[in-house]
């Protein structure tokens, strides 16, 4: 009697199944819901934003023909001597160097929205937290260098600069001077290199 009605369950199971229609998948209506969790993360430190404004990624330096012949011969001299003292990887490696530099250096920068907000400065797509900012220092030249300086905790890369454009420095400063004190920072030796050879 058991195994009878479990058989006549089996059936009305089969039978249920066979005629119940396939469910269909419907995408959502607006896509803009499907937030991914960086853009969630950047949304609530976004609140409360004490200053906003847009800014190219990186300074953009003039180049004429001068430079491009200059850094071409720099860069011969140094893969022929590296041939010449049967350094082939070393040859190969500023082949390379070169042709990444080319690339980097004709690349347009995108513009992006930079905040300071009660939580800490936003870059683009990336939060700088007040928690995690040591110092900063606000660097300002009339025809040069515009940029804040964030001397963060990060081991990898401590000092995060951030281009100002034509915002007011004092307005920056007072802002920032009510979550993190104000040190002196000095130039890196890249930031020199780069300066000087226009990269």
């Amino acid at each position: 009697m058991y195994i009878q009605k479990n058989k006549e369950q089996i059936e009305q199971e089969e039978k249920l199944l066979e005629n119940q229609e396939p469910q269909k998948f419907l995408p959502p209506d607006d896509f803009s819901e499907l937030e991914a969790p960086h853009d969630m993360l950047i949304e609530k430190y976004s609140k409360d934003v004490l200053l906003h404004w847009r800014a190219s990624e990186f300074e953009i330096f003039e180049r004429d023909r001068k430079w491009y012949l200059y850094m071409s011969a720099i860069l011969i001299a140094i893969v022929a001597y590296a041939v010449f003292t049967n350094s082939l990887i070393m040859a190969v490696v500023f082949i390379l160097f070169g042709v990444v530099g080319y690339i980097y250096i004709n690349k347009e920068p995108r513009v992006l929205d930079f905040m300071i907000t009660r939580e800490g400065v936003v870059a683009g797509r990336e939060i700088y937290s007040f928690d995690n900012i040591n110092s900063f220092w606000i660097f300002y030249e009339e025809d040069g260098l515009r940029v804040i300086s964030l001397h963060t905790q990060s081991y990898l890369a401590p000092y995060i600069h951030i281009p100002i454009a034509d915002q007011d420095p004092s307005e920056i400063r007072r802002i920032l001077l009510q979550y993190n004190p104000e040190e002196e920072h000095k130039p890196g030796m890249v930031d020199t290199l780069e300066r000087l050879l226009r990269l």
